[in-house]
């Protein structure tokens, strides 16, 4: 494995929208992440509702249901 053409490695701290924060391996010094194990629905047995805004009414009135 070449060196000089190898990106540099970070321990680096994740921080997700939810306000948990984590340590991790990347190419990068900060991420920021939006969803992650503390707040996924997979992980915690809560279930989100996502805001559509309008979605199915526009369909509706596109397709004239």
């Amino acid at each position: 494995m070449k060196t000089e053409i190898q990106p540099k490695y970070y321990v680096t701290t994740a921080t997700c929208a939810c306000g948990n924060s984590f340590e991790t391996g990347s190419i990068k010094q900060n991420l920021r992440v939006e969803i992650c194990s503390a707040c996924h629905p997979h992980f915690t047995g809560k279930q989100k509702f996502i805001d559509a805004g309008g979605r199915v009414d526009k369909f509706k009135k596109k397709y004239g249901i």
